[in-house]
């Protein structure tokens, strides 16, 4: 598996954990490209024939076209303004179906101060918007694929999650934010947050299991 590549971030820097770019890779180029454009309204700024990339608040998330025996599937986050997980429900749910676990289509999160609604794009990507209620995010604009702030989480599947976990520490200067570095790990903080768990577990809230896959990150500078 490819791991983490970082750009133009030295070890010796404090600074927030700002995705600026994550990569993926896909089966499903021209489905992934239709629904990130068309049912969430993002902006497609760049396209090739094997890749293209959406803009997603002050992220970008690149899809490339995967070999043609592989079927790559990840959990990402968008961050969204903290008081509007309500409206972007309502919004997803005019567009698409919301992921269901135990009857309800959101979940709250008491230790992170969160709340999330889950969905899966054409590539069964585990997509997820959360409302991070300890940011000053608050908005008073209509919802819209415009009201997404950035992405806040990459899933990332290892053999040995506090071997992985202690890398990506290390490589980057950032902290455990949350976890026992044994079946869960949140490197990282608030705004960015590598999620790192073991493989074959299962992400929540569906009951397909974490497989490793290449993924490339972009970390912003300030």
């Amino acid at each position: 598996m490819e791991r983490v590549k970082t750009r133009e971030m030295k070890k010796d820097q404090k600074k927030k954990m700002r995705f600026a770019e994550i990569q993926l890779e896909t089966h499903r180029l021209d489905e992934l490209k239709a629904f990130y454009r068309d049912k969430l309204g993002l902006q497609i700024v760049e396209e090739k024939r094997r890749y293209f990339t959406i803009q997603a608040g002050i992220s970008q998330i690149r899809f490339s076209k995967a070999d043609d025996n592989e079927e790559p599937f990840y959990h990402f986050a968008f961050n969204i303004p903290n008081n509007q997980l309500p409206e972007a429900k309502i919004w997803l749910q005019n567009r698409l179906d919301l992921i269901e676990k135990d009857g309800k289509t959101d979940f709250h999160f008491e230790k992170w101060n969160a709340d999330s609604v889950y969905f899966y794009d054409p590539a069964g990507n585990i997509v997820e918007f959360i409302a991070r209620h300890n940011l000053p995010t608050q908005s008073n604009k209509p919802f819209s694929g415009k009201s997404i702030i950035s992405v806040g989480e990459i899933g990332y599947p290892a053999e040995n999650v506090k071997l992985f976990s202690r890398a990506i520490k290390d490589e980057l200067n950032v902290k455990l934010w949350d976890g026992d570095e044994k079946n869960f790990a949140a490197v990282g903080d608030e705004e960015g947050l590598f999620i790192i768990v073991p493989v074959n577990r299962p992400w929540f809230p569906v009951d397909k299991k974490a497989r490793e896959y290449p993924v490339g990150v972009k970390i912003h500078e300030d």
